[in-house]
């Protein structure tokens, strides 16, 4: 009776440690980096079909990345998706535990012997859980280490019953298990040291022929597959580049393999040492996990995905606390205070990185130009936009599809009246789980004039296009805002671009031309910046500026900037001023 009851106090405790790390886990990622979860979803199209399914099917980890891919979809959700890392981090956990318990000799007490045995297996999802720090790690890399867990948890019993059992088992699940999970199956080669006893002759000689047998197992896929031996052996699906092997998974699979074999000969008594493993195992996850999350990369990663989902208020709260400095970071800070209308009032309340703040050069990168894109979009450059997620799309290096790629191009094929196009589109986002609704919605749209022209985004942004053919030039970007804005004066999105261009150039004549081309339409324009621009214009002809075009206020303002200047004195309270941009720079 005491022996079951304390059995049962053991394995209570045990899902306690198990369930309280899951928490942990998904408080992390709900809490702290939700915006990565949208940032992984983005990036793939998980498309329900039979041709998807034997596409990912037919290569190596094919398997894994397959339901990788099922579960990235559950991103698209924050709560889903945190709750999906969190399951498949303790899956892995309780199997790492199985597996240690497994290779214990049955003559130890269970409620002692399992305990070094459940905080030692905590390690590598620890692991697991610091390389999803680097955001290029894939999900099918997890994926594919519970797999080949659950597989040597069932090939174990078979293969215990002998030196030829064992080399059977191993013939057959190698191979199977390659082809599911990909080249982390080189784990399988721990099995002999945990089933074959009194052999080590057996155990070693065996244990080299599953590494050889995975290396054959490489070098014949690459003759059935369109990919080299050196990306099939770095694991298709793993990570987002090619021929990358992470020392870390490496180090990955080794835990796998070397956890079970200390289990099998470590055993203690003493306390203080469990302790020590428990306090090593909370350090680990509180200091260590973190210090791979790059700072500067997720700070990207979060204006990418206030951008996405229109949060400008939330990117401009961002910008307020930590001041923008990168391309991507001051773009999205931009086009945010343009869509509240904030623009050419509080620009310089922020860094600015030249005119190259308001619409980067094009790079092709998968990441960073989908800002840029969204800008274009927001501006009514729709052809623009679509060429932005189409060079996007196909810059990402595994070659996936994205989602969001997608239901850009399928947009901007409808406001454009390409509806042919944007049906193909449509079409395949019907396939999935959390945008078929929308494209549905989106479908009935098509050849619908009235309707497209009463949509608030779509016949907005129709009614803003440039009808006419034009040149498209990178370093002539205001032009075109200008012609933007004579093609549709309540396009103000446009309308501040135009106006901040030739600021943030240091070219005050072209302003003034720019500001009077405005004024004409919007007699009421008084924004902060334009009109310090105006008193600028007009002080550095010696003039002074037509009664009533600047608040009395603001001259003041300005000779006594003009004074601290002359005499070296403080200018700290200018600082958000356009005239120390213009003399100072930032």
């Amino acid at each position: 009776m005491l022996t079951r009851m304390s059995r049962l106090k053991s394995n209570i405790a045990d899902w306690a440690l198990s369930l309280l790390f899951g928490v942990a886990v998904f408080l992390f990622w709900w809490r702290s980096y939700p915006f990565a979860l949208s940032y992984h979803e983005q990036f793939q199209l998980f498309l329900f079909g039979g041709d998807y399914l034997v596409e990912r099917l037919g290569e190596p980890g094919g398997a894994a990345r397959y339901l990788s891919e099922f579960l990235v979809q559950f991103y698209n959700n924050v709560l889903a998706g945190a709750a999906v890392i969190a399951v498949l981090l303790v899956l892995m956990q309780r199997l790492e535990r199985g597996l240690m318990l497994n290779a214990q000799p049955s003559t130890l007490n269970p409620p002692r012997s399992t305990l070094h045995a459940q905080l030692f297996s905590f390690l590598l999802p620890l692991l697991i859980w610091y390389m999803m720090g680097d955001d290029k790690l894939l999900l099918a890399f997890p994926v594919a280490i519970i797999m080949v867990q659950a597989l040597m948890l069932l090939c174990r019993p078979l293969a215990q019953r002998g030196v030829a059992a064992c080399a059977v088992v191993l013939a057959i699940a190698v191979p199977v298990g390659y082809w599911l999970c990909g080249p982390v199956v080189l784990a399988l080669a721990v099995l002999p040291v945990l089933t074959i006893r009194d052999n080590r002759m057996a155990q070693w000689l065996m244990a080299l022929g599953v590494v050889g047998y995975v290396a054959l197992c490489v070098w014949g896929s690459s003759l059935l597959v369109p990919y080299t031996v050196s990306q099939l052996f770095c694991g298709l699906g793993y990570y987002r580049f090619f021929e990358v092997m992470l020392l870390t998974m490496v180090l990955a699979v080794l835990l796998m393999m070397v956890l079970p074999v200390v289990a099998r000969h470590v055993h203690t008594q003493n306390p203080g040492i469990y302790a020590g493993l428990a306090t090593l195992m909370i350090l680990l996850g509180w200091f260590l996990v973190p210090s791979n999350f790059d700072e500067r990369t997720y700070e990207l990663i979060e204006y990418d995905y206030l951008v996405r989902t229109q949060q400008w208020d939330a990117v401009i709260a961002k910008a307020e606390q930590k001041t923008p400095d990168l391309p991507m970071s001051v773009c999205a800070t931009n086009l945010a205070l343009a869509m509240k209308g904030q623009l050419t009032e509080r620009a310089f309340d922020f860094y600015q990185r030249g005119s190259e703040g308001l619409l980067p050069k094009f790079e092709r990168n998968y990441a960073s130009i989908l800002t840029t894109g969204e800008a274009y979009f927001q501006l009514g450059l729709v052809n623009m936009a679509q060429l932005f997620a189409f060079e996007a799309m196909e810059a990402i290096p595994n070659y996936n599809k994205s989602v969001r790629c997608v239901r850009r191009l399928a947009e901007t094929n409808l406001i454009n009246g390409e509806y042919d196009v944007a049906r193909k589109y449509l079409k395949m986002l019907k396939k999935t789980m959390f945008y078929s609704k929308w494209a549905q919605r989106t479908e009935a749209l098509l050849g619908n004039e009235p309707q497209i022209a009463a949509h608030p985004l779509y016949g907005k942004l129709r009614s803003m296009r440039i009808r006419e053919d034009f040149l498209y030039s990178d370093r002539e970007l205001d032009k075109i805002c200008g012609q933007l804005v004579m093609a549709n004066p309540d396009n103000t999105v446009a309308e501040q671009y135009l106006l901040m261009y030739p600021v943030l150039d240091r070219d005050v004549n072209r302003f003034m031309n720019y500001f009077q081309f405005v004024q004409q339409q919007r007699p009421t324009l008084s924004s902060r910046i334009c009109l310090e621009m105006v008193t600028f214009a007009y002080a550095s002809r010696q003039q002074q500026p037509p009664q009533g075009a600047v608040p009395e206020r603001m001259l003041q303002q300005y000779n006594q900037f003009i004074q601290e200047y002359r005499t070296g004195g403080p200018l700290a309270t200018f600082r958000t001023t356009a005239w120390y941009y213009l003399l100072k720079g930032q």
